[in-house]
């Protein structure tokens, strides 16, 4: 059985969003469904409606990933990529982040860090933004939302490869 975590969102700086989220998996698992493309497809989607039908990921520092979404009724898509800064598997990723069509101006800075804690996994991402007035618009876009959802179906495939 599967107990739903909360997902915590905070903007401890003017540029930053942070959001933490425990996984009851352990941390090579955990790294692997953020890095894996056969995983990510399965999770990886936010609102119902959308899916993950490409994604590409060279995982080294200087390789690029590449994500496209699409709305599976609307037929619209949703692009973004950027590329791998530092890699510490199974502890940590720094990559860039823009969107081909984008919703907010410029690049973001993605820094995720891994932490195991008894055999379960804290993730904890910043997102760090060009300025105060873009964190807010990704704040007011109802980005949470979508990634708790995606957060939640995670959890399923983490109980299913455990």
């Amino acid at each position: 059985m599967i107990t739903p975590e909360s997902l915590s969102v905070t903007t401890p700086t003017d540029r930053e969003i942070v959001m933490t989220r425990r996984f009851d998996a352990p941390r090579p698992l955990v790294f692997d469904a953020m890095t894996k493309p056969d995983l990510l497809k399965r999770w990886l989607f936010g609102p119902s409606g959308w899916s993950l039908p490409i994604c590409e990921v060279d995982l080294r520092v200087g390789g690029k990933y590449r994500y496209v979404w699409r709305h599976e009724n609307k037929g619209t898509e949703m692009t973004a990529g950027g590329v791998f800064l530092e890699i510490d598997p199974p502890n940590r990723i720094v990559q860039s982040e823009r969107f081909d069509d984008p919703w907010y101006e410029g690049e973001c800075i993605n820094t995720l860090v891994l932490t195991e804690e008894g055999g379960k996994t804290r993730l904890t991402l910043t997102m760090l933004f060009e300025s105060r007035e873009i964190r807010d618009q990704v704040m007011k876009s109802g980005m949470a939302g979508g990634v708790d959802e995606s957060y939640s179906r995670l959890d399923a495939v983490l109980a299913e490869l455990a």
